[in-house]
């Protein structure tokens, strides 16, 4: 059940990153996220990029986790490393602005991620 939380966690708080840039841009990961599955159905070539897709798939296997009896390992680490991706890159995008707002957008993620990683090693091991 713990692993099941966790994955949902991780789906949850990677909606939450929030993204600036010039004068008075600004959206939720959330927000992103339905334009570019809006565009997957109507212009599908300007929405397929590495930085959408990977995060997108990771999404998806961690959404097919939570149906499953006993959750994947795998499809949980490799979900996890598709989002990580981009979390960690917009994280990175915070620190080198100086732009607060954002880096610690992704911190929910992160430390859902550190968590979920030790969960899945100690249930693995043990």
């Amino acid at each position: 059940m713990k692993s099941k939380l966790l994955n949902a966690c991780l789906v949850l708080t990677s909606l939450v990153g929030y993204l600036e840039w010039g004068q008075g841009n600004h959206t939720f990961l959330l927000q992103a996220e339905v334009e570019v599955l809006s565009k997957l159905f109507h212009a599908p070539a300007s929405a397929l990029h590495p930085l959408t897709i990977l995060p997108l798939a990771g999404q998806v296997l961690l959404v097919v986790t939570l149906f499953q009896k006993s959750p994947s390992r795998l499809l949980t680490l490799l979900g996890l490393l598709g989002l990580a991706l981009l979390m960690i890159l917009i994280f990175l995008i915070g620190l080198l602005s100086l732009n607060v707002k954002i880096a610690v957008s992704t911190l929910p993620f992160l430390i859902t991620a550190f968590v979920t990683v030790r969960h899945t090693w100690a249930r693995s091991s043990g």
